[in-house]
């Protein structure tokens, strides 16, 4: 650790650069965190986009935690099913195979674009065309695939394969039958004019504009549910975060009417009756009592209906203290049974911190005409729709497991937090909070300890627990998992803390081929 002018930790040696080149111009976190989400869109371009959505928390120093939601809304009209883009294909995990929907009938009403700028209108304090030019110039010279993003390409060949325009972008540029390999270059000249042509006209293109009328006509014509009006409708949301504490910290999160943070916030109650002194990381008693914390946010998640959303009223009674008492009751230790996203957290030298978690989902295949933007496919995402395809209520914010945080110490101490991961978002966050504050782990530790998750009965578990934990695990579960190595399956926790002085630390999530830099 050093005395520095900030940090960064994400998914991706360039979208840290960019990050940390924004703080080094004079930019603070928030500008930083928002170029980097454009770089993001260009060197992940399989797991966040422009035609997606996210959330950002961002703590200014010396002011409040505040969530800007520019997640994905539901069209305001549905159109029936048998005009419907929407089609089934299978991802294979290589331990895994999972279903998801794509299509025009797929696409939500993007929020990246709008969040954006709001956000830089709110906390930015470089000019939006300076921190969107890294992404620019990444987009005309190319970015290399890594082993992780070859690996997301494979998983995700079906939707690549989709559509022609979809197969063009990520062809192989030395073989022309196959998709683009680990090594070689991915270029993207169109998003870079797109990038240029918002930096000029703002976010009114993409939403009432010429592209507004694009997407709008596309989806009319090939089966989608996209109008003007949902595009023209569409607002990001200021929200007052969820705010508990957990052995000491003040720990901000995402809130409803997404329900992952006020299930992070759930667990860790849950689990705070048990303390840790004494109590070596990995032990037993350490494993069973995070086993119970998932246990009781994954029940809570079907007794208070929160599949299509979290009211407030129902999150304050989940977090009160009466609640979390019986919940403590009712799970005692030994007794507990009878995708595509991406994360950047930014810490800068004036103590503001900046938290956000973006998606694309998968992708629907379908690129917007002359931008090499990839919708999402979020009305095809089964953890988004739990209750059925094509049954959403219109016109609402999707409801999401995401759930970028900020943490305060009692000594002064502040952490940047989230990750990607689906339904193991919940999961990825509760353990690594719980290593930063009941263990005191540095950032690096945190997030490399090994992981597991309760999804059902099914208990999936990392490797790297001793033989006393894992019984312990596999006897308490009715099923259990365990794989070969660490992976993305597990989430991809990247965070980064500052120390008073401006001392800086930071990790990257090697799941998810994170990297740290430093300004």
């Amino acid at each position: 650790m050093a005395k520095r002018l900030g940090v960064a930790a994400s998914g991706s040696a360039e979208v840290s650069q960019t990050a940390v080149e924004i703080l080094k111009a004079g930019g603070n976190a928030f500008d930083a965190v928002l170029g980097a989400l454009c770089t993001a869109s260009i060197a992940e371009p399989l797991l966040v986009s422009l035609g997606g959505g996210g959330f950002l928390l961002g703590l200014p120093e010396g002011g409040k935690p505040t969530v800007f939601d520019f997640f994905c809304q539901t069209p305001e009209r549905r159109r029936a099913d048998p005009e419907l883009d929407f089609y089934p294909i299978v991802a294979d995990f290589g331990t895994a195979t999972q279903e998801f929907h794509i299509g025009m009938g797929s696409i939500a009403v993007p929020g990246v674009v709008a969040g954006i700028f709001e956000a830089h209108r709110a906390l930015g304090r470089m000019p939006i065309g300076e921190i969107v030019t890294p992404a620019i110039e990444l987009a005309r010279s190319g970015v290399t695939i890594d082993a992780f993003h070859h690996y997301i390409l494979r998983i995700l060949r079906p939707i690549m394969e989709a559509t022609p325009e979809s197969f063009a972008l990520y062809r192989s540029p030395a073989n022309a039958c196959d998709l683009i390999s680990e090594g070689e270059l991915l270029c993207n000249p169109e998003a870079a004019d797109a990038l240029e042509a918002l930096i000029a006209e703002g976010p009114d293109l993409f939403y009432r504009g010429e592209w507004a009328a694009r997407l709008a006509a596309d989806s009319r014509d090939g089966g989608g549910h996209l109008t003007l009006e949902d595009l023209a409708h569409y607002r990001v949301e200021q929200r007052e975060p969820v705010v508990f504490r957990h052995r000491g910290a003040r720990c901000a999160i995402n809130p409803p009417p997404s329900p992952g943070g006020s299930l992070v916030a759930f667990a860790l109650g849950v689990m705070a009756d048990w303390e840790p002194a004494g109590d070596d990381w990995g032990s037993t008693d350490h494993v069973l009592n995070v086993l119970r914390g998932m246990r009781a946010a994954s029940v809570a998640r079907h007794e208070y209906s929160m599949e299509a959303g979290l009211e407030f009223h129902k999150m304050r009674e989940l977090l009160g203290e009466e609640t979390i008492r019986q919940w403590q009751k009712g799970l005692r230790l030994h007794s507990l049974f009878s995708r595509g996203t991406t994360h950047i957290s930014v810490a800068d030298a004036q103590g503001n911190i900046a938290s956000l978690t973006a998606s694309n989902g998968e992708g629907c295949s379908y690129l917007l005409p002359g931008t090499g933007i990839m919708l999402n496919n979020m009305l095809g995402e089964e953890d988004l729709n739990p209750g059925g395809f094509n049954r959403w209520k219109k016109g609402v914010r999707l409801a999401s497991m995401m759930s970028p945080a900020v943490v305060e110490k009692p000594d002064g101490t502040r952490f940047a937090l989230g990750s990607g991961g689906s339904n193991r978002i919940r999961s990825a966050i509760t353990q690594v909070l719980v290593n930063l504050l009941d263990y005191q782990m540095t950032p690096e530790q945190a997030v490399a300890a090994p992981r597991f998750h309760l999804e059902g009965d099914m208990l999936s578990i990392e490797p790297g627990f001793d033989s006393a934990a894992f019984e312990a695990m596999e006897s308490s579960a009715p099923c259990t998992h365990t794989w070969p190595e660490k992976n993305l399956f597990f989430g991809g926790v990247h965070t980064v803390s500052v120390k008073h002085g401006g001392i800086f630390d930071g990790a990257g999530d090697p799941r998810r081929g994170g990297a740290v830099a430093y300004a």
